[in-house]
Protein backbone atom coordinates (compact mmCIF):
# COMPACT_ATOMS: atom_id res chain seq x y z
CA UNK A 1 0.00 0.00 0.00
CA UNK A 2 2.80 2.41 0.78
CA UNK A 3 4.22 2.02 -2.72
CA UNK A 4 0.88 3.20 -4.10
CA UNK A 5 1.01 6.29 -1.86
CA UNK A 6 4.56 7.06 -2.96
CA UNK A 7 3.62 6.56 -6.61
CA UNK A 8 0.64 8.92 -6.24
CA UNK A 9 2.82 11.56 -4.52
CA UNK A 10 5.45 11.23 -7.24
CA UNK A 11 2.80 11.60 -9.97
CA UNK A 12 1.40 14.72 -8.26
CA UNK A 13 4.90 16.16 -7.98
CA UNK A 14 5.53 15.55 -11.69
CA UNK A 15 2.24 17.23 -12.61
CA UNK A 16 3.00 20.27 -10.43
CA UNK A 17 6.50 20.55 -11.91
CA UNK A 18 5.06 20.34 -15.44
CA UNK A 19 2.54 23.08 -14.70
CA UNK A 20 5.23 25.31 -13.14
CA UNK A 21 7.52 24.92 -16.16
CA UNK A 22 4.66 25.76 -18.55
CA UNK A 23 3.74 28.85 -16.53
CA UNK A 24 7.36 30.03 -16.48
CA UNK A 25 7.66 29.55 -20.25
CA UNK A 26 4.45 31.50 -20.79
CA UNK A 27 5.81 34.33 -18.62
CA UNK A 28 8.99 34.51 -20.72
CA UNK A 29 6.96 34.60 -23.94
CA UNK A 30 4.92 37.56 -22.70
CA UNK A 31 7.95 39.83 -22.82
CA UNK A 32 7.24 43.53 -22.35
CA UNK A 33 3.83 43.66 -24.01
CA UNK A 34 2.49 44.66 -20.60
CA UNK A 35 3.07 48.41 -20.56
CA UNK A 36 2.46 48.58 -16.82
CA UNK A 37 5.44 46.31 -16.19
CA UNK A 38 7.56 48.39 -18.58
CA UNK A 39 6.63 51.60 -16.76
CA UNK A 40 7.42 50.10 -13.35
CA UNK A 41 10.77 48.62 -14.42
CA UNK A 42 11.94 51.72 -16.28
CA UNK A 43 10.86 53.92 -13.39
CA UNK A 44 12.77 51.67 -11.00
CA UNK A 45 15.93 52.22 -13.06
CA UNK A 46 15.39 55.95 -13.64
CA UNK A 47 13.08 57.33 -10.93
CA UNK A 48 13.56 60.99 -11.90
CA UNK A 49 12.61 60.54 -15.58
CA UNK A 50 8.97 61.24 -16.48
CA UNK A 51 7.60 58.87 -19.10
CA UNK A 52 5.54 60.41 -21.88
CA UNK A 53 4.88 57.43 -24.18
CA UNK A 54 5.90 53.79 -24.76
CA UNK A 55 6.30 51.77 -27.93
CA UNK A 56 7.02 48.03 -27.85
CA UNK A 57 8.55 46.00 -30.65
CA UNK A 58 6.45 43.33 -32.37
CA UNK A 59 7.96 40.52 -30.28
CA UNK A 60 7.59 42.48 -27.04
CA UNK A 61 11.23 42.04 -26.04
CA UNK A 62 12.13 45.74 -26.36
CA UNK A 63 10.27 48.89 -25.34
CA UNK A 64 11.28 52.36 -26.47
CA UNK A 65 10.36 55.12 -24.05
CA UNK A 66 9.70 58.75 -24.90
CA UNK A 67 10.59 60.87 -21.91
CA UNK A 68 9.03 64.16 -20.89
CA UNK A 69 12.08 66.31 -21.73
CA UNK A 70 12.16 64.95 -25.33
CA UNK A 71 14.86 62.43 -24.54
CA UNK A 72 14.29 58.77 -25.29
CA UNK A 73 14.85 55.61 -23.33
CA UNK A 74 15.35 51.98 -24.15
CA UNK A 75 14.36 48.86 -22.24
CA UNK A 76 15.22 45.29 -23.24
CA UNK A 77 14.12 41.99 -21.73
CA UNK A 78 17.28 40.07 -20.83
CA UNK A 79 15.54 36.83 -19.66
CA UNK A 80 15.95 37.30 -15.90
CA UNK A 81 16.19 41.09 -15.75
CA UNK A 82 15.62 44.21 -17.82
CA UNK A 83 18.32 46.38 -19.32
CA UNK A 84 17.28 50.05 -19.20
CA UNK A 85 19.10 53.10 -20.47
CA UNK A 86 18.42 56.73 -21.27
CA UNK A 87 19.69 57.59 -24.73
CA UNK A 88 21.84 60.68 -24.61
CA UNK A 89 21.37 63.23 -27.43
CA UNK A 90 23.59 62.52 -30.42
CA UNK A 91 24.65 59.06 -29.17
CA UNK A 92 22.51 56.90 -31.49
CA UNK A 93 22.35 56.20 -35.23
CA UNK A 94 19.12 55.06 -36.88
CA UNK A 95 18.43 53.47 -40.27
CA UNK A 96 15.31 51.88 -41.72
CA UNK A 97 15.29 48.07 -41.85
CA UNK A 98 14.78 46.00 -45.00
CA UNK A 99 11.16 45.21 -44.10
CA UNK A 100 10.14 48.85 -43.69
CA UNK A 101 8.54 47.98 -40.34
CA UNK A 102 11.71 48.23 -38.32
CA UNK A 103 14.78 50.20 -37.43
CA UNK A 104 18.46 49.32 -37.43
CA UNK A 105 19.82 51.14 -34.40
CA UNK A 106 23.42 51.65 -33.37
CA UNK A 107 23.95 52.85 -29.81
CA UNK A 108 27.31 54.59 -29.60
CA UNK A 109 27.51 54.31 -25.80
CA UNK A 110 26.27 50.70 -25.56
CA UNK A 111 27.35 48.66 -28.56
CA UNK A 112 25.98 45.44 -27.04
CA UNK A 113 22.45 46.88 -27.44
CA UNK A 114 22.80 47.42 -31.23
CA UNK A 115 20.40 45.59 -33.46
CA UNK A 116 17.40 45.51 -35.74
CA UNK A 117 14.10 46.19 -34.02
CA UNK A 118 10.90 45.21 -35.85
CA UNK A 119 7.59 46.85 -34.98
CA UNK A 120 4.02 45.84 -35.75
CA UNK A 121 3.62 48.57 -38.36
CA UNK A 122 5.71 51.16 -40.22
CA UNK A 123 3.82 53.87 -38.34
CA UNK A 124 5.16 52.63 -35.00
CA UNK A 125 8.70 52.39 -36.39
CA UNK A 126 8.54 55.93 -37.73
CA UNK A 127 7.24 57.23 -34.41
CA UNK A 128 10.19 55.70 -32.55
CA UNK A 129 12.56 57.03 -35.21
CA UNK A 130 11.19 60.52 -34.60
CA UNK A 131 11.78 60.12 -30.86
CA UNK A 132 15.35 59.06 -31.52
CA UNK A 133 15.93 61.75 -34.14
CA UNK A 134 14.80 64.32 -31.61
CA UNK A 135 17.87 63.26 -29.68
CA UNK A 136 20.13 64.24 -32.59
CA UNK A 137 19.30 67.92 -32.27
CA UNK A 138 21.26 69.70 -29.57
CA UNK A 139 19.36 72.25 -27.50
CA UNK A 140 21.14 75.33 -28.98
CA UNK A 141 20.39 74.08 -32.50
CA UNK A 142 16.64 73.91 -31.86
CA UNK A 143 16.25 77.68 -32.02
CA UNK A 144 16.03 79.12 -35.50
CA UNK A 145 18.32 82.05 -36.25
CA UNK A 146 16.59 85.40 -36.35
CA UNK A 147 16.22 86.43 -39.96
CA UNK A 148 16.47 89.99 -41.19
CA UNK A 149 13.15 91.70 -40.62
CA UNK A 150 11.19 92.50 -43.73
CA UNK A 151 10.12 95.99 -44.68
CA UNK A 152 6.54 95.17 -43.69
CA UNK A 153 7.64 94.52 -40.10
CA UNK A 154 9.59 97.75 -39.70
CA UNK A 155 7.93 100.98 -38.69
Amino acid sequence: MSIMVWAALFAMLVIIAFIAVRMAAKHEEDGLHDTGLAIIEFNRAFPKEAIRALQATADGQVVFVRLHDNKAGFMRNMQRHYSCQVIQPGRVRVLSSQSGKGLVIEFLDAAHQNGTFEFASPKEASEVALWLLGNYVAEPDRELPVADPTAANQR
